[in-house]
């Protein structure tokens, strides 16, 4: 499920930013954890509805776990860094709020409470 597949890669690419910068990790780690649980919430879904099978487990804090894409390079500046991780969850907030039209009721509403979730971690990585 492309739900899934998106909070990990998303989960993997806060792991690259406070692997880079440590001064950070406070600051994200609660919003990497809700996309673990966004991703655990999709595999769910989906393994109930029968469309998707879960993943092995979920991205652990490693900073090098394997994405279906590289990671783009963390900016050198913590501001920019931040701004790169707002940019991936706005995108993503976007994405989902486009699929869940065509959405299953149960799969809209998590469609729509995760982009939700998404707009606010990026309001909260700009304004902090």
């Amino acid at each position: 499920m492309r739900a899934a597949r998106d909070s990990r890669e998303l989960a993997e690419r806060y792991d690259v930013v406070i692997a880079a910068h440590a001064g950070l990790a406070q600051r994200l780690g609660p919003l990497r954890e809700n996309a673990v649980r966004h991703a655990k919430a999709f595999e769910e879904l989906g393994t109930s509805a029968g469309s998707a099978s879960p993943s092995p487990k979920s991205p652990a804090p490693t900073g090098t776990g394997p994405s279906a894409s590289a990671p783009a390079p963390v900016p050198a500046k913590e501001k920019d860094a931040l701004s790169g991780l707002a940019a991936a969850e706005r995108e993503i907030a976007g994405r989902r709020l486009e699929a869940l039209l065509d959405a299953p009721a149960e799969l809209a509403g998590l469609l729509a409470s995760v982009a939700a979730a998404g707009a606010a971690h990026a309001f909260l990585l700009t304004e902090g």
